[in-house]
């Protein structure tokens, strides 16, 4: 059985990179972006909806999509679950894992980090600690729980960090006041293979990241990106082993900077927003060691985004502020291409920017999903009112753009 799934695991990871899927929170590249596709412009909350399939309770997670399965969590009286729906919104399955710890702000949940498939697994992570692997239909082949084993997260709100996979692995970062660490288990039994500590100091509220980690490479082999602790490091996948780490994000020590939005990775640079959405910094991939002094290749205090990760696009980064600022960056250099603003208004933005098709998806606390065309320059094509609160991320998949939110499921496209 164990050969077997292996055998399964090779032939999805060639697949993983297929825009027919999105297998993880930013997609099949990490980059909140696909080239393949055409998608809709104009819709609202019934004109365009393909289908729309109620939701059991709330939840923050961004869907997933493994060969026309939609996967996400959500809580289901009481209980943190997964839930898997086919193509045209009818409900697959429903797996409970665990008791619920339920969110603490008005757009969180027990139920914010985004599920992540192999193609063979599903792996769904949890507010309440609980960390569970099932197959594809929805059967629970092992579950632990991380606050059990290794204590309550001490983050001042709701854990965001959605798993990264490497070969072997389910890998979680936890980082907070205390005792931060990365912990990887066998994707196949949940046996745990490593822990490392993970920790800095940090000025109050710096050590606290919600940030996800992304799996790269380094010298050949897979190796682990993370942020959070006013630091980015990298991490051996087999050992959890820091190879690198780069400081000196806060020299002046100001509190209450947490890591939110997570990095960006373009060639060989990764783009880090921090400070609160006032910085951006860009640094460069590799070395050993403290690369602090020689890697940071640029750095901006007038750029960047708190809560919203930026997306990637045939080379250009597009960082999305809270307030609807919206900038196109050269990776290499840090400078604006160009600049523009989606229109003023008392919410914000909590979820992260999608590209599709040459046009950039950006949802609306409210409810709100705006189209722009970013290519080249930027323009304002489209406000689509859902009418239900949106803070998970747009995913677009095979022509279709799939939106979670509060109280509904929705798939937005061409019939």
């Amino acid at each position: 059985m164990k050969t077997a799934i292996l055998i399964l695991a090779a032939t999805a990871v060639a697949s993983a990179a297929d825009d027919s899927n999105w297998p993880r929170w930013r997609g099949p590249r990490d980059n909140g972006s696909t080239e393949a596709g055409a998608y809709p412009v104009k819709w609202n909350a019934t004109a365009g909806v393909l289908w729309k399939t109620p939701l059991p309770g709330k939840g923050c997670s961004t869907p997933i999509v493994w060969s026309q399965r939609i996967i996400l969590t959500a809580p289901v009286d009481g209980q943190d679950a997964a839930l898997a729906f086919d193509g045209s919104g009818k409900p697959l399955w429903r797996t409970v894992i665990g008791p619920e710890r339920a969110g603490r702000h008005k757009n969180g949940s027990g139920c914010n980090p985004a599920p992540a498939t192999d193609g063979v697994s599903v792996f769904a992570y949890f507010k309440s600690g609980n960390l569970a692997a099932l197959s594809l239909d929805g059967k629970l082949r092992w579950k632990t729980n991380l606050q059990e084993k290794f204590g309550k997260d001490t983050l001042w709100w709701d854990i965001g960090t959605s798993p990264a996979l490497t070969e072997k692995d389910v890998v979680i970062a936890v980082m907070h006041q205390g005792d931060s660490y990365l912990a990887a288990f066998d994707k196949l039994t949940g046996k745990l293979h490593w822990k490392v500590e993970r920790n800095f100091t940090t000025a109050l509220e710096g050590d606290h990241s919600y940030a996800s980690p992304i799996v790269i490479r380094h010298a050949g082999s897979e190796a682990i990106l993370v942020w959070g602790g006013e630091h980015l490091t990298a991490h051996d996948a087999s050992d959890g082993r820091t190879l690198w780490t780069c400081g000196d994000f806060n020299p002046e020590g100001r509190r209450n900077w947490p890591a939110v939005s997570s990095p960006v990775v373009v060639g060989n640079m990764a783009i880090v927003p921090y400070g609160r959405g006032e910085r951006l910094h860009g640094i460069k991939l590799g070395g050993s060691g403290d690369v602090t002094a020689t890697h940071r290749i640029w750095k901006r205090e007038d750029a960047g985004s708190f809560v919203p990760t930026p997306a990637e696009y045939k080379g250009r980064v597009f960082v999305l502020g809270d307030t609807g600022k919206v900038e196109c960056i050269a990776p290499e250099t840090g400078k604006t291409l160009w600049s523009g603003e989606l229109p003023k208004h008392k919410s914000k933005f909590y979820a992260s920017p999608t590209v599709a098709d040459g046009k950039l998806y950006a949802a609306r606390e409210d409810g709100v999903v705006f189209v722009a065309c970013i290519e080249g320059k930027f323009e304002l094509l489209a406000e689509n009112n859902m009418t239900d609160r949106l803070i998970a991320s747009p995913v677009p998949v095979a022509s279709r753009l799939l939106l979670r939110g509060e109280q509904f499921l929705y798939c937005i496209g061409a019939k």
